[in-house]
């Protein structure tokens, strides 16, 4: 396992779970939400937000004076290439970089956070799909990532873009603490199965929505 991580999270009250999607995660010892691809969240309460990620990406969002995070789950840079102009198609599903990103930043600014305090973590981007070695998909999604917070003056303080690994990301909310696990090659085939059937699903799906993976 290679984890990396920074502050602490409150443990939590396994009695407390009762909102539908969330988990008790014994091994964090605290409440949880998973995030499927293209899917965003943000809160102020003591939870981890935990994703899987292969060739997609996760930006975890936080301003640590009022202690509010987010994180979204991307599957593209944007509809039709790599800068916020692309959703100029209509398009503004969170399945696409463009668009998650601002929804996580709005979202954060609404619940209190300053956009002058805002930190990032990036993780994921990692070229688990063959067939893509002309600018694949994962080194895109990471390129798209570091650019899109330079552009916003958001500091990165912490990633773990690229390489060939799947990966775990837990990040706790509150204090901006994040956990990442490169998962085993015996994961491997289960997400980029997943992923290859999602990226399939772009071309023939509703705008709207969006898919569990895993």
């Amino acid at each position: 396992m290679r984890s990396r991580h920074s502050g602490s999270a409150a443990v939590a009250d396994p009695a407390r779970v009762t909102e539908p999607g969330h988990y008790y995660d014994k091994a964090l010892q605290t409440h949880a939400v998973r995030l499927m691809p293209a899917e965003y969240r943000v809160s102020s309460e003591p939870l981890a937000l935990v994703t899987l990620l292969g060739s997609c990406v996760a930006a975890c969002l936080y301003d640590p004076l009022v202690g509010v995070g987010g994180m979204n789950h991307f599957m593209l840079p944007g509809a039709a290439g790599n800068t916020r102009n692309d959703l100029a198609d209509g398009d503004m599903s969170a399945r696409y970089g463009a668009h998650a990103m601002e929804l996580v930043i709005n979202d954060l600014l609404k619940r209190g956070a300053s956009r002058s305090r805002l930190l990032a973590k990036v993780f994921g981007g990692g070229n688990v799909l063959s067939g893509f070695q002309n600018d694949p998909i994962g080194t895109r999604n990471a390129r798209f990532v570091l650019q899109y917070l330079v552009a916003e003056r958001i500091p990165v303080v912490a990633q773990d873009l690229g390489d060939t690994q799947p990966r775990k990301v837990c990040f706790f909310v509150q204090t901006g603490r994040t956990l990442v696990r490169r998962l085993p090659s015996t994961r491997d085939d289960d997400i980029v199965r997943a992923e290859r059937a999602y990226y399939g699903d772009l071309n023939r799906a509703p705008v709207a929505g969006s898919v569990e993976l895993f």
